[in-house]
């Protein structure tokens, strides 16, 4: 499998005060001073083989491709689970599932969200002066407190959760297909177990519906806009910000967009890939015009391509967990193999980040918490445990080297959710459990436990193909290590402070605008427009 490895390196050489539940909130002028901004992009279901720095094969990023050659790229870099609520947990929390309490995804009916007793990066940077923002997908509870307007944003605009999560007028493409919302008088129609017909999916500012159903060919325009106004806006008040986007892209449905005109990439994926790529590039031009020496820009993914959307699901690269292949099912998306949580990582910062470098070390969504927390001049969070590291002598001093370990959950493939069965030593992998998550072709892999585990040596097996020998030299002496390292973590996790997610659901939570329209159709209502609002910026 070396040579696969190999294209991986060649491909990236070749790429040189106020109420904030309101909607007109207020920010005072104090003076910035040296703190740096963040912007932090978040891909959905994005596979580690579609940025094209990381996969040559890939020539749809073209803007990513640009961030890359300007900054740092990332070829080993995790998810803290794989899949949408626990990831993004994780990067806001700086801590594993089963210590934030998020171990698989919330529903439209879900009551509770991320625990009220985790501190969120968000609420860390308002205590340290920062103004804050969320931007898209947010998928850590909708209902009460566990809106993001409580978690420490000031500002909010997006979905609050998945957007195949509702129907709407502009369906997109999906497999299998939804329908579009009933129209105003028509009762709804479940024709699909997949889909979502009696609701349809909202779009909020603030604490408000601002539309229901929420048009999806014209979300990225709105999230680029709504993005651009908030930096050029957080710029000019003085003030250092934190802007969190989170994507709708690459997860399905896949907006109708225009097709390209080249016939080798005419296909939807293709076509939503180049819309995100465009979606991040006028961001970071908005970055580069006003905030560019001062402004700290990390791009990721939540977790690798959801498989058995066929056509319509990424590519995870020369991570094909082949093992697993074989056994049936996928290896991506909710699964522990590489396909499933290693994801494509940019870190942007002109003058501080160095140019062109593509790093090796091992990190994970965990990092981004501490390293901006301490690069923000800020305190971690007291009586509580982190599992991220502070990444800065990777970003800046050109080290190498990052976790030593890393653990990922199960994520819905097989097992309990969130607990810790598979481990990442250095450049070795014990599964202690396996399985498929549904493929392509409707299957899905037997759960199977191993005791003792599976174990790969990833510096010359990445596709996770063939395990080692029991009996090897190698495996012997790697063994010992895994159980102690894994018994360490279960330890520590006994010893600290954890949350207990409420996972109970309800309907009467369900984001409804109208509930007595037919799919609780509402009309969109005026939305804040930075530019010209007399109460915002202030």
């Amino acid at each position: 499998m070396g040579w696969l490895f190999l294209k991986v390196l060649l491909a990236g050489v070749s790429f040189l005060g106020c109420l904030y539940p309101l909607v007109d909130f207020c920010f005072s002028g104090e003076t910035r001073g040296q703190k740096p901004n963040f912007v932090i992009i978040l891909a959905d279901d994005m596979g580690w083989g579609d940025l094209g720095a990381n996969w040559a094969e890939t020539k749809d990023t073209v803007n990513l491709d640009k961030m890359a050659a300007e900054g740092m790229r990332f070829v080993d870099f995790h998810t803290a689970a794989s899949t949408c609520s626990p990831s993004r947990a994780s990067l806001l929390t700086g801590r594993l599932g089963l210590r934030h309490g998020v171990t698989h995804n919330f529903a439209v009916t879900s009551v509770g969200g991320l625990p009220l007793n985790e501190t969120t990066l968000a609420e860390v940077l308002k205590q340290a002066g920062y103004v804050t923002a969320m931007i898209g997908k947010w998928h850590l509870g909708h209902h009460g407190s566990y809106h993001p307007n409580f978690r420490g944003f000031d500002y909010y605009f997006g979905i609050p959760y998945s957007h195949d999560m509702g129907c709407t007028d502009t369906p997109g493409y999906n497999l299998p297909p939804c329908p579009a919302c009933p129209p105003g008088d028509r009762s709804s129609r479940n024709l699909e177990r997949a889909c979502y017909t009696d609701v349809a999916l909202p779009l909020y500012e603030n604490l408000n519906i601002v539309e229901q159903p929420v048009n999806l060919s014209g979300l990225a325009r709105k999230y680029a806009e709504k993005a651009t106004q908030f930096i050029q806006h957080a710029s000019a008040s003085g003030r250092p910000f934190l802007l969190y986007v989170g994507l709708a892209h690459m997860h399905v449905p896949l907006s109708r967009t225009q097709l390209s005109a080249d016939p080798r990439s005419q296909r939807p994926y293709g076509a939503g890939l180049r819309e995100m790529d465009s979606l991040v590039g006028q961001i970071k031009d908005k970055v580069d015009r006003i905030a560019k020496e001062n402004t700290f820009l990390w791009f990721t993914g939540d977790n690798g391509p959801w498989a058995q959307k066929c056509e319509l699901a990424g590519s995870v690269g020369p991570f094909t967990g082949s093992w697993q292949s074989h056994q049936g099912g996928s290896p991506a998306k909710q699964t522990t193999w590489e396909g499933g949580h290693r994801v494509p990582a940019l870190a942007y910062w002109p003058g501080r980040i160095p140019v062109n470098v593509t790093s090796t070390a091992l990190l994970s969504v965990l990092d981004i918490f501490p390293t901006v927390v301490a690069l923000a001049g800020a305190s971690l969070p007291q009586g509580r445990h982190f599992d991220g590291l502070d990444a800065s002598e990777v970003l800046f001093g050109g080290l190498q080297t990052g976790h030593r370990v890393l653990f990922h959950p199960n994520s819905g493939a097989a097992g309990e959710y969130g607990e810790l069965q598979t481990v990442r030593l250095e450049h070795y992998k014990a599964f202690y459990i396996t399985g498929g998550a549904k493929a392509c072709d409707g299957s899905t892999g037997p759960e199977q436990h191993h005791e003792p585990p599976l174990i790969f040596n990833l510096e010359n097996d990445i596709a996770e193909g063939v395990p080692l020998e029991r009996g090897s030299a190698e495996y012997q002496r790697v063994l010992p290590k895994v159980r102690e390292v894994l018994a360490d973590v279960l330890r520590d996790i006994a010893d600290d402070n954890i949350s207990r997610a409420d996972y109970t659901q309800d309907p009467s939570v369900i984001p409804c605008c109208n509930p007595y329209q037919v799919a609780c159709r509402c009309h969109a209502t005026e939305q804040t427009d930075f530019s010209t609002s007399r109460n915002i910026w202030k």
